[in-house]
């Protein structure tokens, strides 16, 4: 990963203002800063959230509370708690989550 154009920044993301988006159940709530070649979220999942299509970005992604869910469209599912993170590169694997008892995740794409 090349980081271009970003100088340094510190973010009290409690204080950063919120975006909702609904799932095919459930709403995400995203605080989004986007500088540079990168989009930085802390991304909170209600309970019952499931996506409502299949991304195909390239992530990095952190589960820091709760459990999330991630299907990717092979078939394969991937049940991620806290403290565990994924990677995947643009284009390679759609994949999309859920999760039941909702989850705040912390991505960089």
């Amino acid at each position: 990963m090349i980081i271009e154009g970003v100088p340094f920044q510190t973010v009290d993301w409690s204080a950063w203002p919120e975006t909702h988006h609904k799932g095919e159940t459930g709403h995400a709530t995203w605080r989004t800063l986007e500088v540079g070649n990168i989009r930085v979220r802390m991304v909170e999942y209600s309970p019952g959230y499931k996506a409502d299509h299949w991304c195909s970005r390239g992530h990095v992604l952190l589960v820091l509370k709760g459990q999330l869910t991630t299907e990717l469209a092979d078939g394969r599912v991937f049940v991620m708690k806290e403290g565990v993170s994924y990677q995947v590169a643009e284009n390679a694997e759609p994949h999309r989550s859920q999760t039941e008892t909702g989850a705040t995740l912390f991505i960089v794409d």
